[in-house]
């Protein structure tokens, strides 16, 4: 079969780059695998756009299969990219370049016509913390320094991905361009990707979000490891709203090169959620059903590294309870004909921070984590397994480690076995309490939504937003140990408005009016704010955490069926006394420093948020948000 190129077209992010002299390459060219009579006229308009552009070797159209899978996983054995793990059951271990090992924020771009249609534009924003912004120009300019020729001698995949199960109202279709085995493996795992969802698309409206990336070529005289071809120096992500396109360039990494997911889902997903009246959210969704078998279900936002995966998958120490998965990372959520927010997990996979994870602290992670699993920078067993900081190490006996570089490890050589931010990327279905609404193409009903994050000091357990104006604010205000799960270094707290921080697909400040606008559209959830990881004067977690979180989610349960088990606070509603059931934890919770709200404490953070709204958002702030900030510093003042 062949895949004839064709005359690039103007318009969209993969075209002839304005300031670059681009020779086209017009030849016919092998398509390896699969047939191009399964595209669309859109899609194979696109993959031949890509192909003069990128000038791979061959092409192959992946379906999805498990026998495609069987040959991806030989191919990349043999350029050791991946390495078997026997001790499980079809899992691989992947060790990327220490160069390449996180999301790039800093080299992470939005391209629109106006500056301020990215980002708010204010006399004091420098530098900007709320996403960067690209001119078309340079947008060109940088396609075309790297992209010409990027592929030549590899293989060009082409990977058609549903985000949210095929065919749901709620979904969209991706098709992802990438000269990456590992990146088709991973999308075949973390996204519903394969032949169905051509058929979907040739059915539809034929809509897609266009998404190329490469590993990319260094210049000449740079050395990569050959194992995982990169490009760190030049990586850069470009994102094109209007055209519903993406661009990635040199980096394997998942973050950065799997673009169904922060890229797609978030960035991308935003703004078509803008345009069409929903939301696109960096929040885990979870089913949890009461003693008298009542469910509701809870979207939660908290930064990368701040414990989602665990509260998605959470054993509750509650008895009587029970926690249900929908999704540990995404939710997209539309009001439906009735005014019922509901909710779909886009993904198909999780791709969780293995350092932490444990029998301990996630047991249903561990049971669903060591099947069909590609295992990212962990260290690896003599025995064929694998591990982390935080595993259990009495399963080390008698066992050689090598770490995350390739190296031979010991405890004592104090550095870490694995990269902190080393990841699973492992199917949802695996997941023993997957709830069984997770694929409902109607979505699941939202009662509630936390948001939260690493805040050592100062702010309580939980509290609750006294009404949906307020629990925007809240959300705005967040604030949290930065992760390692992006490029800022040592712990210090850091803005991170609605957990989406690196990942806004617009303005801010229109991104939080769309959010008030919510109200208008049908019967909001309510709003909290919960904090897991509050220390005391010595240094110690003051709560538990895991399992105990699910006291916190016995009062917020209660309160949505309207339980009036709450005392008003300068800062939202806590829970009344005795209202929060601690019966049963071990040792002595201390519930006053819990709940403490020390005024300095409080007046700092008013001003923090302040200074953070003067500078990063200024004109762009809404009215009613800058309102609920001026109540606030009033309330805080008269403490």
């Amino acid at each position: 079969m062949l895949l004839k190129g064709v005359q690039l077209l103007r318009g969209g992010l993969v075209g002839p780059p304005k300031s670059y002299n681009f020779r086209l390459v017009c030849r016919s060219l092998s398509v390896q695998y699969g047939d191009a009579k399964v595209l669309t006229p859109a899609v194979k308009q696109y993959v031949e756009k890509c192909v003069d552009l990128c000038q791979p070797e061959r092409v192959h159209i992946c379906d999805g299969s498990a026998g495609e899978s069987k040959l991806l996983q030989g191919l990349m054995l043999k350029q050791g990219t991946i390495l078997p793990l026997p001790k499980y059951d079809n899992c691989w271990l992947a060790r990327t370049n220490p160069a390449d090992v996180a999301r790039v924020e800093s080299k992470t771009f939005i391209c629109t016509e106006r500056r301020e249609q990215t980002v708010p534009v204010t006399p004091k924003a420098t530098p900007g913390t709320l996403g960067n912004w690209i001119s078309e120009a340079d947008l060109q300019a940088a396609i075309g320094e790297r992209f010409p020729g990027c592929m030549k001698g590899r293989t060009m995949y082409v990977i058609p991905f549903s985000m949210g199960p095929v065919g749901s109202p709620l979904s969209k279709i991706g098709i992802e361009i990438t000269d990456s085995p590992y990146v088709v493996e991973s999308m075949k795992i973390m996204t519903r990707a394969g032949n169905p969802v051509l058929d979907v698309l040739r059915e539809g409206d034929g809509q897609f979000v266009k998404c190329l990336h490469s590993v990319g070529t260094p210049k000449s005289g740079v050395q990569v490891q050959s194992s995982w071809p990169c490009d760190p120096e030049r990586t850069i992500i470009l994102h094109k709203p209007a055209d519903n396109e993406i661009v990635s360039y040199g980096s394997g990494y998942g973050g950065n090169s799997l673009l169904g997911k922060k890229c797609f889902a978030l960035r991308i997903g935003s703004t078509i959620a803008k345009r069409e009246g929903w939301l696109a959210e960096h929040m885990l969704i979870l089913g949890i059903t009461n003693p008298e078998g009542k469910k509701i279900y809870v979207a939660a936002a908290f930064p990368s590294a701040c414990g989602k995966t665990n509260l998605a998958m959470m054993t509750p120490s509650l008895p009587g309870y029970k926690v249900e998965c929908v999704g540990d990372d995404i939710a997209w959520m539309k009001f439906d004909s009735k005014g019922v927010l509901r909710a779909i997990n886009p993904e198909n996979g999780f791709f969780g921070v293995a350092p932490g994870t444990s029998r301990a602290t996630n047991p249903i992670a561990m049971d669903t984590i060591f099947r069909n699993t590609v295992f990212t920078n962990v260290a690896s067993t003599s025995d064929g397994g694998v591990y982390w900081e935080g595993m259990e190490s009495a399963q080390l006996k008698d066992l050689t480690v090598t770490d995350w570089l390739g190296k031979l490890w010991s405890k004592e050589s104090g550095k870490p076995a694995a990269h902190p931010n080393s990841r699973f990327c492992t199917p949802a279905t695996q997941c023993p309490i997957i709830d069984p609404a997770w694929e409902d193409s109607a979505g699941v009903p939202i009662s509630a939504i936390l948001f939260g994050g690493r805040r050592p000091a100062g702010v309580p357990l939980v509290y609750e937003a006294r009404d949906w104006t307020h629990g925007v604010f809240i959300g705005a205000a967040m604030r949290s140990e930065s992760t390692a799960a992006a490029e800022h270094k040592g712990k210090v707290i850091m803005h991170d408005p609605f957990a989406m921080r690196p990942f806004f697909g617009y303005n801010f400040g229109d991104y939080l009016s769309h959010w008030l606008s919510m109200e208008k559209r049908g019967t909001v959830p309510k709003v909290f704010h919960v904090n897991w990881f509050r220390k005391s004067s010595e240094g110690k977690f003051l709560w538990p955490g895991f399992g105990d979180n699910s006291r916190v989610l016995d009062w917020i349960f209660r309160r949505v069926q309207g339980e009036k088990c709450f005392e008003d606070s300068p800062i939202g509603r806590l829970p009344s006394k005795g209202a929060l059931n601690v019966s049963g934890i071990e040792g002595n919770i201390d519930l006053s420093q819990l709940f403490d709200l020390p005024k300095a404490f409080w007046q700092q953070e008013a001003l923090e948020i302040e200074r953070y709204f003067e500078e990063q958002v200024g004109g762009h702030l809404p009215r009613p948000v800058a309102e609920q900030l001026t109540e606030l510093k009033a309330r805080v003042a008269n403490m």
